[in-house]
């Protein structure tokens, strides 16, 4: 196999940690105020008084944006700039499919201010043969004490949102067995491929416990996701028999299209373990990695002191990471949206991401303009795997890394 300069790639996507508010942040809201003025990196690091991160600070982040405790210093071996995208929305799947190429021109439809529409409910109801409970925007360990009791008394199913473009199904398994809940979000994935109702996932949130406070989720989650719409550039290194490794979330994102191998992760530590662990291994090809709790535990938590200690803890394990790369490894560090923990709502937040490329390869790092698609990252992939990229994928390659 084929490569122009690196061996493998590994994209870290630290999930919503977006660096400043686009330039059309003003058709995007969140509780009724525009997103003009959000910048999830920024406004952290105010609220903690400065951020702790000599790794990060090490490989430019310094140039991207005016960051307390982080300064400007020269990083030989790594390019850094940010990304503007493309594609209209500001959710995971959007961003996501844009690092692999797929411009995303209808948002995926939300539904956290007002939950289900009722003729959706009673569909599913009569599908399902249980009363549906909740129906709103919850967080799953809150909407579980609060109607996990009721469900057990009455045999119903607990519908819930969040933020994202998902339609969740908790279900405790002591109660109503494991298959039926996954049956029952195979009707509702059906379902919700209809334009009025297309969320971008369904997902199975299994649970056991009796009691308020003692309900605890299982590690039987089950995802039913939209396909992207189109080729990806992960689906282009496949073909021509790369290796496509997807850590956390990635293979849910892409429902599993284009990957020739996925992992589950406990934790954004566990994430970073098991991509660390595959320095050890001998393959070629991509690595792709999202670190889902930036955005889960405290983005949407609106919790920025626990979102800058998060940080810092990853900057811990980025350098861990980096002195384990070899010369041929290239890594990117990235983000799919922002999450401005300090904005109004509970939404994501349009902005900017950060484009972090460092490999002990590079000579003459630097700062470079600011680009305008996430495509760059998968564009800048299949250039250094000598892969002819499908039609329908946008971006360019990122030229300086090589």
């Amino acid at each position: 196999m084929n490569y122009k300069k690196y061996k493998r790639i590994f994209v870290i996507v630290a999930d919503s940690l977006g660096i400043g508010y686009e330039d059309d942040a003003d058709k995007y809201f969140n509780a009724g105020q525009n997103d003009v003025g959000s910048n999830t990196y920024v406004h952290i690091a105010e609220k903690m008084g400065g951020l702790n991160i000599p790794t990060l600070e090490s490989i430019g982040l310094g140039d991207l944006a005016d960051i307390k405790g982080v300064k400007k210093v020269s990083h030989p071996n790594s390019i850094a700039t940010t990304l503007t995208e493309a594609s209209v929305g500001k959710d995971t799947m959007t961003g996501h499919w844009e690092m692999m190429g797929i411009k995303t021109t209808k948002p995926f439809i939300t539904f956290t201010d007002t939950g289900f529409p009722q003729e959706l409910i009673s569909y599913l109801e009569k599908e399902w043969g249980r009363k549906i409970i909740g129906n709103k925007s919850a967080s799953g360990t809150e909407i579980l004490n609060e109607l996990g009791e009721e469900q057990i008394r009455d045999g119903s199913l607990i519908v819930y949102t969040s933020a994202d473009s998902v339609l969740q199904v908790a279900a405790n398994v002591e109660h109503i067995p494991l298959e039926e809940l996954y049956r029952d979000c195979e009707i509702a994935r059906e379902k919700c491929k209809e334009e009025k109702y297309r969320v971008g996932r369904v997902i199975a949130r299994p649970y056991i416990g009796e009691k308020a406070g003692q309900f605890k989720r299982t590690s039987d989650r089950k995802d039913y996701a939209l396909s992207p719409t189109g080729r990806t550039a992960m689906d282009d290194l496949k073909d021509k028999s790369y290796e496509t490794r997807a850590v956390g979330k990635i293979g849910n994102i892409f429902n599993f299209e284009g990957i020739t191998s996925s992992v589950h992760t406990d934790s954004d530590e566990h994430g970073m373990k098991i991509s660390t662990e595959y320095l050890k291994e001998d393959f070629t090809g991509l690595c792709f990695v999202n670190l889902v709790e930036f955005d889960s535990e405290y983005g949407h938590r609106r919790n920025p002191i626990g979102y800058g200690k998060h940080i810092e803890e990853f900057d811990k394990w980025l350098k861990v990471f980096i002195d384990n790369m070899n010369d041929d490894d290239l890594v990117i560090v990235t983000a799919d949206h922002g999450n401005d923990p300090t904005w109004v709502g509970t939404d994501h937040t349009r902005e900017k991401v950060p484009f972090l490329a460092y490999s002990k390869s590079i000579k003459e790092g630097r700062y470079i303009p600011e680009r305008h698609s996430f495509g760059d990252i998968g564009m800048t992939i299949l250039d250094n795997f000598e892969v002819e990229p499908s039609a329908n994928l946008i971006g360019k390659s990122v030229k300086e890394v090589f």
